[in-house]
């Protein structure tokens, strides 16, 4: 996939309320990316992250953002407001919500009542593998993200048309470089035909030459 297209991918929320009884903090909590789970780009098509691949990249400076809108940011790995972590299940983050800002309230409001049940998050991918399975079918395994943007609790996802639009194109250069590779593979191999049937009859002429000789 072309590494000038920002990506995005969302899934259901795996999202906790959390109060600390000591500071009255407010936190929402849970995962922003699953590891090993296939995610549809369309039918017959699937991509997946494999785990480790945030290793190199939660070290930055990360924000949390709502609905994607770097107008209303949610925390930030860089002012403390956002952790985040990896395990064998995936991203896992921690938002911690500032009682003083309506919009993250009102954000957490909607979440903990349910009305916002999806995340995304934002990404560059840096290294990934891909998977033709023979059948019509294929898959893509994200094996590294650098950078990570964002993660974001949203209403809806985020640039899946793109995100489909640019795969789609991925496959289609795949396909046809694998023509391309099968094509010159045909050519190598009618050479090597054609250089043994030339060679076949090399040796016909010299041994024709040879008992013309030898009658002479």
């Amino acid at each position: 996939m072309s590494r000038d297209i920002r990506q995005s991918r969302d899934l259901v929320m795996e999202i906790e309320k959390r109060e600390d009884d000591g500071t009255g903090d407010l936190f929402l909590e849970g995962y922003f990316a699953i590891f090993n789970s296939n995610y549809e780009l369309w039918p017959g098509a699937t991509e997946s992250i494999a785990p480790g691949a945030f290793t190199e990249c939660i070290s930055g400076d990360v924000r949390a953002l709502y609905n994607h809108d770097t107008n209303l940011v949610l925390g930030r790995t860089g002012a403390g407001t956002l952790e985040l972590r990896e395990d064998s299940h995936g991203l896992w983050g921690k938002i911690k919500i500032n009682r003083n800002d309506t919009d993250a309230m009102n954000a957490h409001t909607r979440i903990m009542r349910g009305d916002v049940t999806q995340c995304s998050f934002g990404f560059d991918i840096e290294a990934e593998e891909f998977r033709d399975n023979g059948d019509g079918t294929c898959h893509w395994t994200i094996t590294k993200v650098n950078p990570l943007y964002e993660i974001s609790p949203c209403v809806f996802p985020a640039y899946k048309e793109t995100t489909v639009s640019a795969r789609k194109e991925d496959f289609e250069n795949i396909k046809k470089r694998q023509h391309e590779a099968w094509q010159q593979q045909m050519k190598s191999k009618i050479k090597e035909v054609s250089n043994g049937f030339k060679s076949i009859d090399e040796e016909k002429r010299t041994d024709r030459k040879a008992k013309a000789t030898r009658g002479a």
